[in-house]
């Protein structure tokens, strides 16, 4: 069977481990592997989160809500990545300690997509501090605008392209923005927000927020499983990271 060129440049850049078949290394390289190393599907093989432009300020604004008691409310998505994504979200704020965290999955039919004005009227009834939006909200530049004219602060967190204008957020959390250089493009919605989820972790740490509260730190693999399924579920790329994060979850 005839080779494609970038297949033959891959397999010579990447000698199989020892004892590999040939067939197995021919898989390796139709699947992308460059380098031996990139089998290794272990979590500490994940990107680490510093890299992802953004996150270090949404931790810092979520933490700030989490020591003044504030009220959390998560603006979903219906699809399987927004469900799983909300999910993740609320569970994984109340395990770090937020006292007062509610979610929001809003009819697209009737407020249309994404943190529309119409949901923002829903939501501030609710008197929310800050609205996290989970898989939307990079193109919701009027709903944000009502927002914030409502005095609620907003965290954007989502993969989709972003336009030629992006919403005035509080903090955007996107690995698609431009100028981002974090090198897993395809991540879904829900894993953004693991990834938002570890750098809070790590900036309540340095605040000694779970010292003072006597709280434990969450081990937030224990939701991977939620990650995996709106990974899959959303169809984006398995690149690495993302192979990573399904195969720690299933």
């Amino acid at each position: 069977m005839r080779q494609r060129p970038e297949i033959r440049r891959r397999r010579a850049r990447c000698a199989p481990p020892q004892g590999v078949p040939e067939l197995l290394a021919r898989i390796y390289a139709h699947r992308g592997l460059g380098d031996e190393a990139e089998t290794d599907l272990s979590l500490g093989a994940l990107l680490p989160v510093q890299q992802l432009t953004g996150a270090d300020e949404a931790a810092r604004l979520l933490a700030d809500v989490l020591e003044s008691d504030g009220r959390i409310l998560v603006a979903g998505d219906f699809d399987a990545d927004g469900a799983t994504a909300s999910a993740l979200a609320v569970r994984g704020l109340k395990a770090l300690g937020a006292s007062d965290v509610h979610y929001l999955v809003p009819d697209r039919f009737a407020f249309g997509y994404g943190l529309s004005p119409e949901l923002v009227a829903v939501a501030a009834a609710r008197d929310p501090d800050l609205i996290v939006t989970v898989d939307n909200g990079i193109s919701s530049i009027e709903g944000v605008k009502a927002a914030r004219e409502a005095g609620i602060r907003v965290l954007v967190t989502d993969h989709h392209l972003p336009g030629a204008v992006l919403p005035a957020a509080d903090a955007i959390v996107n690995p698609n923005l431009p100028g981002n250089g974090f090198p897993s493009r395809h991540l879904a919605g829900v894993g953004v927000m693991f990834y938002v989820l570890a750098a809070l972790r790590s900036e309540l740490r340095e605040r000694g927020w779970f010292a003072r509260r006597g709280l434990t730190e969450p081990n937030l693999a224990r939701w991977l499983d939620l990650v995996a399924l709106g990974t899959v579920a959303d169809v984006v790329s398995l690149d690495r990271n993302n192979r990573i994060l399904v195969e720690q979850g299933l």
